[in-house]
């Protein structure tokens, strides 16, 4: 069974930037509730996410008591009419406009012709939010029609104007544009359907022709999926119009090999990777062999043991490139600091993570579990530590407050930055120091206090190759619609600008890794570690396009490049032996 997902699938920009807006007011309004008129998107999962979170969705504004003195109210991506946002100052209610920019261009084209008494013809769905905004703007002049017989039922018009809603059927538009031409010659069309949308319905309808099945997700109450759902259909393809994974039980798709993915402009990208896991866990059913090793594989993912893993690897990588004796109680001090500051963090921030991580449902469900876990690893670890001395305790003692302050509000409300969190790409540069320090300070600590040429080359290997794990994750992150926080440097400067940057370090460990092995400041295995910042490499690519690997796999496949400095450094002992 294949997999192929539609690279238009996902959040449209209108949608993505009025749930990033909400949740960035929302991360600074302290308990004060925030309200948007209407469901701010067209997902009950995300809408459930946004309640959680304080974003309270009302349709009628008598439902904000009285008491919240200059509430704010959030104007979704749709937009509203004018009568609609007087009534919203009327009440005294404090604006926030998230409404979507191709919105707002149709909304002032319908102004403009109304203004020269044009008839307005809106093509779309009558009942839609949009399409009842636009309606306000046309000043009465404003008509809704769905299809060709809405238009055999026009009565005479001089000056016609058409518009579409954005997330409007490109065919059906095209359909009524020339049955009102043919009925009204004098007519102005303005093809306003939103660039992602014909995008969107274009590829589902080829990717339809290509597959043996389709799987459309999104709500039942969005049009636009809806609307894909039937495009689909109509190729004569076995559609599926389904919500979340949960309703692909396990017969659904038997039978079918190839099978195409796409979604609404209101799906987040996570869910329909959970899709995607769901698929894949029912194909592994099918295939027993190699099913257990998977399994445990992803489940040391999901418990960040994987990332311990991988952090004793680099201990073990840095200890031969520093040439003192690999020292296994360091490797054992190194994972379980990991572990502990990885869970810690997630425990903290659970109600506040990333939205639709694949660990976000465990945490909240084994809390106890996880704390407890995370306490044991830290203990344990500065026990270890005090074993081989004061100064590895000390080290460890002072990097794990950092860690567990990290999320911690530390100054007054009325400052902008309270935590180490809020400050701008905090998150990147504070895990790779973190990891830097433990892994390549702590086991010279005792026996190296003084600087040398191989721990700054240890160091900053570990610190680029964290970084760039780092980074890369959150990248997935925002591909898979999952709102994250400034704390992220692609976040603060953009996708491609971190890309650029990332390809940058690995080329400057490249220069750094030959160097230092031929003027002899480290060990050989520096040229050898080449194999890693090449698997790394693979990764950018991996995350420059859309795979059909769930958030799970890929998040392992990053972390596998800690592993693989791991093996090389065990390959290289090995030859040497």
């Amino acid at each position: 069974m294949s997999v192929r997902i539609a690279q238009t699938a996902g959040f449209c920009m209108g949608v993505r930037r009025a749930v990033e807006m909400v949740l960035e007011i929302a991360r600074h309004k302290g308990p004060r509730t925030i309200y948007t008129y209407g469901p701010l998107i067209h997902n009950p999962q995300t809408v459930d996410f946004l309640r959680a979170r304080g974003i309270v969705p009302v349709d009628d504004l008598d439902a904000i008591p009285s008491s919240e003195h200059n509430a704010a109210i959030v104007i979704r991506a749709h937009g509203i009419s004018p009568a609609e946002r007087r009534k919203l100052r009327e009440k005294g209610l404090r604006i926030i406009d998230a409404t979507c920019p191709k919105v707002a261009h149709v909304q002032a084209i319908i102004r403009k012709h109304a203004a020269q008494h044009y008839a307005i013809l809106i093509v779309g769905d009558g009942d839609h939010p949009e399409v009842n905004g636009l309606l306000g703007h046309s000043g009465g002049h404003g008509r809704v029609v769905s299809s060709c017989s809405d238009v055999d039922r026009l009565p005479d018009l001089e000056k016609v104007c058409v518009v579409a809603q954005t997330t409007q059927s490109v065919d059906e538009f095209k359909a009524v544009v020339q049955r009102v031409r043919e009925k009204f010659p004098e007519t102005v069309v303005y093809n306003t359907i939103c660039d992602s949308t014909e995008r969107r319905q274009s590829e589902v309808q080829e990717l339809a022709s290509q597959t043996e099945a389709m799987v459309i997700v999104g709500g039942r109450n969005s049009a636009n999926t809806r609307r894909l759902a039937d495009l689909a259909a109509l190729q004569g393809t076995p559609t599926f119009h389904i919500e979340t994974a949960d309703e692909l039980s396990g017969d659904l798709l038997v039978g079918f090999d190839r099978i195409g993915l796409s979604a609404g402009a209101s799906t987040p990208n996570w869910i329909l990777s959970r899709v995607v896991d769901r698929i894949t866990e029912q194909q592994s059913e099918k295939k027993r062999k190699g099913q257990l090793f998977f399994k445990l594989w992803t489940l040391a993912v999901r418990t960040d043991l994987y990332s311990a893993l991988g952090a004793a690897c680099l201990s073990l990588t840095a200890m031969l490139l520093e040439r003192v004796p690999v020292n296994i109680l360091f490797l054992l001090i190194t994972a379980l600091y990991v572990h502990a500051m990885h869970t810690f963090n997630r425990f903290v921030n659970r109600k506040n993570c990333t939205i639709g991580s694949f660990r976000e449902e465990s945490y909240l469900k084994h809390e106890y579990f996880y704390l407890s876990g995370a306490i044991l690893s830290m203990l344990t670890g500065l026990g270890i530590a005090m074993s081989q001395g004061i100064h590895a305790f000390l080290l460890l003692f002072f990097m794990s407050t950092l860690g567990i302050l990290y999320n911690s509000s530390l100054l007054p409300k009325k400052w902008h930055y309270r935590s180490l969190k809020d400050l701008p790409g905090s998150k990147n540069i504070s895990m790779a120091l973190a990891w830097a320090t433990v892994v390549a300070i702590m086991p010279v600590v005792e026996r190296k206090p003084s600087f040398s040429p191989e721990l700054l080359i240890a160091f900053l290997f570990t610190f680029g190759v964290v970084f760039i794990r780092s980074s890369l994750s959150d990248i997935l992150d925002i591909q898979s619609d999952r709102l994250i926080g400034r704390e992220t440097i692609p976040v603060v400067v953009g996708k491609q600008k971190t890309q650029t940057l990332l390809a940058a370090i690995c080329l400057l460990l490249a220069v750094m890794l030959v160097s230092s092995a031929l003027v002899g400041w480290t060990s050989p295995l520096s040229l050898v570690l080449l194999i890693n910042l090449f698997y790394i490499w693979i990764c950018f690519r991996l995350c420059d396009r859309r795979a059909s690997l769930s958030g799970i796999v890929l998040e392992g496949l990053l972390e596998t490049s800690y592993v693989i400095a791991g093996l090389c450094s065990i390959l290289w002992v090995a030859a040497r032996s």
